[in-house]
């Protein structure tokens, strides 16, 4: 009886000992991500915090300052710092329903650059602006966040290159072509396709963005607007808040033809952390939500404050699937899988979205995520690419591109009547 008593002793020391192990591995691993966020820029490519701002905060940043602590929101500085966080592309985003109506997209995404720029003023020794490559590492090797700005929605130029460069001038960096809604140059994922991708002023948009080296950013673009892009662009596109498709079938994620056509277009795709677009189980909720905002914006075409109740109240009634950690690290196993190490990064998407995964719950979990990556075999250097390292490259790419295309070419005087026959509407 001595042999099976042995046994059940060792079998239960050694059930025992296998989670202090694994518990000791997972210290170890955060430790190590944590290095690594100290010696490389994590960048986020898409934070909503300004229009959370905005809305909760009455565009006040010093009533609802960064500087935090903000427990209802996902973003603050003193969770960034935990999160070691090197860089964030501040999201000046510019509702559809702004389109056709007073303010306008134009003076909506002017309030948010101002806003972002007010943030950082009153924000001195936690962030600084950066307006190149070179800025996001001097920046982080003191200790700051680069505050970078990305203005989502290509309506919010209202078909003028010339408001273009203005918001170029005011340190945008990139411009998504499209939101939720298809506009009059451009095909969006989640709306009806009236041009099969980019029409001729749209393409011209997209030289624009190159001459200045504005990145172009293809989340929430229909499949014929990201080929169409690609084709035109002579920079690397980015997609700054997207995930696999392949793993979740969903339009505003990035399909296999897109995904290997990165390795010779150089640009990247940063995964986003939204639950509806990554978790396999709450794809279709995420899918039937933009016709149940259509419904909402015809009920109230006035009323942004009933809306928004009207889309809590059913997000209530329709509880999503979360996922965790690992379905995001899933995510981006695929984009390294299709399109390379050297097109993959993070997009979280946080204060903009209305389910996260579990362990992905803020900016301070941001190195768990790379302990996890760490945890399934990624070296550092290939760790230090998706952190920043190949936003920061195509950052650089497209700032060579754009000092090459000014020297051959003036800024463009296209007008979309003319380019395009006529506005279709």
């Amino acid at each position: 009886m001595r042999t099976p008593i042995l046994l059940a002793a060792a079998l239960a020391a050694f059930a025992h000992a296998a989670p202090l192990a694994a518990q000791a591995d997972s210290v170890a691993l955060l430790a190590r991500a944590r290095r690594l966020h100290a010696q490389y820029p994590l960048v986020d490519g898409h934070n909503d915090l300004p229009w959370e701002i905005r809305v909760r905060g009455g565009s006040d940043v010093v009533r609802m300052s960064p500087d935090g602590p903000l427990p209802q929101n996902n973003t603050d500085v003193p969770r960034l710092m935990q999160g070691g966080v090197g860089g964030v592309f501040w999201a000046a985003y510019v509702p559809v329903e702004t389109m056709g109506h007073a303010p306008g997209p134009a003076r909506v995404a002017l309030e948010q650059i101002d806003l972002i720029h007010r943030m950082v003023h009153y924000s001195p020794a936690s962030m600084e602006v950066a307006l190149t490559a070179d800025d996001v590492v001097r920046i982080h090797h003191v200790r700051k966040v680069a505050a970078l700005i990305g203005v989502e929605g290509g309506h919010a130029i209202e078909n003028s290159l010339g408001v273009l460069r203005q918001f170029y001038a005011m340190g945008v960096r990139y411009m998504t072509l499209t939101h939720t809604s298809t506009i009059d140059w451009a095909d969006a994922a989640t709306d009806s396709l009236r041009h099969g991708g980019l029409t001729r002023f749209g393409e011209e948009v997209v030289r624009e963005m190159n001459r200045m080296g504005m990145l172009v950013d293809l989340s929430h673009v229909s499949d014929g607007t990201m080929s169409d892009a690609i084709r035109v662009s002579a920079a690397p596109v980015i997609f700054s808040h997207s995930s696999a498709r392949a793993l979740a079938d969903h339009p505003r994620n990035v399909p296999d033809s897109i995904l290997v056509r990165m390795q010779e277009n150089g640009g990247i795709v940063m995964v986003n952390f939204y639950s509806g677009f990554t978790e396999p189980g709450a794809v279709a909720l995420a899918r039937a939500s933009y016709g149940v905002a259509d419904s909402i914006r015809a009920l109230y075409p006035a009323d942004a404050a009933a809306r928004d109740r009207a889309m809590d109240e059913w997000r209530r009634a329709n509880p999503m699937p979360r996922g965790t950690l690992r379905t995001i690290a899933d995510h981006i196993d695929y984009v390294v899988k299709v399109a390379g190490i050297d097109h993959v990064g993070y997009g979280s998407d946080f204060d903009g979205v209305t389910s996260l995964p579990v362990g992905l719950e803020d900016v301070s979990r941001f190195p768990y995520l790379t302990a996890e990556l760490l945890r399934r075999g990624y070296s550092d250097a290939d760790v230090a690419k998706i952190l920043g390292g190949n936003l920061l490259r195509v950052m650089r790419s497209a700032e060579t591109v754009a000092a090459r295309i000014q020297r051959e070419h003036r800024a463009s005087t296209a007008v979309i009547d003319q380019m395009d026959g006529g506005v279709v509407r």
